[in-house]
């Protein structure tokens, strides 16, 4: 206990699913946290339940209202926690799109747009404004979270595709560049219940079946216990010689795939 002790962490998206588990998980390891959210409702109760839960291990949260897509949302979030806590060690590039399918030959510019802003964009935008910090203190923690299905090329999502690929080459592009100022930055593609497959899940039953049916551990992840371990030594200084590379917290779902078996008409 106490690996993140005094280390500042921000995560975009904290409100539900993978950004709430990797939250808490960073919290239960005596991190400041950052819950940097766009829905209020959402964000607040992830910081409070922060304060909650893990103020006798030492960490500390507070909720900062963030729109990654707008790149002044995404700077003046960074300054606030700089205000607040004096540093930032940890970022965890997380939020993103959910729900959207599309042909590739029909898809819409605004569409492709979107995804880019927030997966791409705002992820581009947040490493910039974390890195004075990072350099400074000689010390800095990017994950950034990205998909499968962008490895994999799964159809009809070439919007989502697309932008996590984008910013996985970017991650790893930091890696490179930012290496010698003591920052790492790695990428985590997770398979956890979050409310995007709980809607897919409704969408298509027997496919989330056969999906969860073919992972190697035969069960969709948990957040906190599955991917937060993960990104704990990642931002750890455990994880001091590991930078660039795309870990799979997934059951080991990457080996042979998933059944993606999805179809839309012409």
């Amino acid at each position: 206990m106490g690996r993140l002790k005094d280390r500042v962490a921000i995560v975009t998206g904290a409100g539900q699913g993978v950004g709430l588990g990797v939250a808490r998980a960073l919290a239960a390891e005596g991190a400041r946290v950052v819950c940097a959210n766009r829905t209020v409702e959402s964000g607040e109760a992830a910081a409070a339940g922060l304060l909650r839960d893990f103020s006798d291990q030492g960490a500390d949260a507070r909720f900062i209202r963030t729109d990654v897509s707008d790149k002044e949302s995404v700077f003046s979030m960074v300054d606030e926690t700089l205000s607040e806590f004096g540093a930032v060690d940890i970022l965890v590039n997380n939020a993103t799109p959910t729900g959207g399918t599309s042909r590739l030959e029909s898809m819409r510019d605004e569409d492709m747009d979107a995804y880019m802003k927030v997966n791409y964009s705002g992820v581009f935008w947040g490493m910039q404004a974390v890195f004075p910090s990072m350099k400074e203190r000689l010390y800095g923690r990017i994950i950034t979270m990205c998909s499968l299905n962008g490895i994999n090329a799964h159809k009809y999502t070439a919007m989502y595709n697309g932008s996590k690929e984008a910013a996985r080459t970017l991650t790893r592009t930091a890696a490179v560049e930012w290496g010698p100022y003591g920052i790492t930055a790695n990428v985590v593609c997770p398979f956890a219940a979050s409310p995007s497959w709980e809607g897919f899940e409704r969408f298509d039953p027997e496919a989330a079946r056969q999906i969860i049916k073919g992972n190697p551990r035969r069960y969709i992840g948990d957040s906190e216990a599955d991917v937060g371990p993960v990104a704990v030594f990642l931002a750890s200084e455990e994880s001091r010689y590991v930078t660039g590379n795309t870990i799979h917290a997934d059951g080991g779902g990457h080996i042979n795939g998933v059944a993606w078996k999805m179809e839309l008409p012409d």
